[in-house]
């Protein structure tokens, strides 16, 4: 039977639903598209209720136009600057020769039990690495002998009342949340290659609010953060310095935009109409070049700053890779490279099928990241199944039923 799998991606510029339907051949295919701006939305953080509630509503409404199919729940992406991370470690005794799944969850749930502020919940529990009887360096101790298990954890947090917000606004649209998905690690589904997740990678989605990262080291995300600067600011400051009106600073940005004030002309010019002016006035290229440089740089400088705080940075050779929509201004690369000291490559959704004209753009990495999360999910189900039924036939008296979903929780 084919499945369908519904993402939401509640952006601060747009809010993107996406209907996939996985075909008999393991394929995903995109039936359903809905793309609308972002309303009541400031800095990944919901600001007015009810603006943002339609605004997601119409986005539905537009998915299931488009696909012909009524959406009842969807994986939903979050970011903000309320989103935190913290390291754990659980460590639990096996219940008998050989670890099963239950082992695995005790471990898990250990390792959850760190002292987490009343006003802050969970929203991921990724598993960094294992240990079996001192041994580490364990990917999958699933069926392994041994007798002591350690599970080394990334716990992501989010503020308890920014989470109901969201989840309040995509239910006024008629839709349950299955699960809340970080923005980098979804994006990072669809952009990293597995030979940078094991060399070890950083991954930067640049969005018009934030600009949300994640660190993967052997395959594992070891480290997330969520700045608050993103494009809206870039925007802001043509706005200011060129006096216009926000609507025309940004697309401006997108039509003239350069990230580096030197490889533009100094005899280009644009023509412009200024906030309250009458009359066209010509703008040198090279001087709106100037603007987007010096806040770019300083989106990059702090994302430099989060690294090297993370204690990771000697452990990036694979470098960065750049998404979301800030990421299509031209010249961007190289000016990340050059304040990263880092090799830095842009992606964007590839190797799509059905109705994706309008994805083929870093823009909507997050978008197509979450199918592919749900996509990943199931896969691991249908996995957790099989060795379940191998493992209760070793050992039958165990009752494994109460953690069918365990998997969920491991997933990156």
């Amino acid at each position: 039977m084919e499945e369908i799998i519904v993402g939401i991606d509640v952006g601060t510029t747009k809010i993107c639903t996406l209907v996939g339907r996985v075909e008999d051949d393991g394929v995903l295919r995109i039936m359903g598209v809905g793309i609308e701006p972002s309303h009541g939305i400031r800095k990944g953080v919901i600001v007015d209720l009810d603006a943002a509630a339609q605004a997601i509503t119409r986005s539905v409404e537009l998915a299931e136009s488009s696909s012909g199919l009524e959406i009842t729940s969807a994986l939903v992406s979050m970011a903000g600057a309320h989103v935190s991370s913290i390291n754990s470690r659980g460590v639990v005794s096996v219940t008998s020769d050989v670890i099963d799944e239950f082992d695995i969850a005790r471990a898990l749930d250990s390792a959850r039990a760190v002292a987490i502020p009343h006003n802050r919940e969970v929203i991921h529990v990724v598993q960094r690495g294992c240990t079996v009887d001192g041994q580490d360096g364990i990917r999958a101790p699933l069926g392994m002998h041994g007798y002591r298990l350690e599970i080394e954890t990334h716990i992501v947090t989010a503020s308890t009342a920014t989470v109901e917000n969201l989840f309040q606004c995509v239910g006024a649209a008629g839709v349950d949340v299955q699960q809340f998905v970080l923005n980098p690690l979804a994006s990072a589904e669809v952009v990293l290659t597995d030979n940078e997740r094991e060399m070890g990678v950083v991954i930067c989605d640049i969005g018009g609010g934030t600009t949300d990262m994640a660190i993967y080291v052997e395959g594992k995300v070891w480290h997330t953060m969520v700045l608050p600067v993103g494009g809206n600011h870039v925007t802001a400051d043509i706005a200011h310095g060129l006096r216009l009106a926000v609507p025309q600073a940004e697309d401006i940005k997108l039509q003239q935009g350069y990230a580096i004030r030197a490889e533009v002309g100094a005899e280009d010019y644009f023509s412009i109409r200024p906030f309250g002016e009458d009359n066209v006035v010509n703008i040198n290229r090279q001087e709106l070049a100037h603007i987007i440089e010096a806040r770019v740089e300083e989106i990059f400088e702090i994302a430099l700053q989060e690294i090297k705080r993370s204690g990771y940075d000697g452990l990036l050779p694979a470098g960065m890779v750049l998404t979301g929509g800030v990421s299509a201004l031209p010249g961007i690369r190289d000016l990340a490279s050059d304040v990263l000291g880092m090799p830095v490559r842009i992606a964007q959704p590839e190797n799509l099928n059905g109705m994706v004209e309008r994805l083929h753009s870093p823009a909507y990495s997050t978008s197509v990241g979450l199918l592919h999360w749900a996509l990943k999910m199931q896969e691991n189900d249908q996995g957790s199944t099989e060795k379940g039924r191998r493992t209760r036939r070793r050992k039958p008296t165990i009752d494994l039923s109460g953690i069918k979903n365990w998997m969920k929780r491991l997933l990156p």
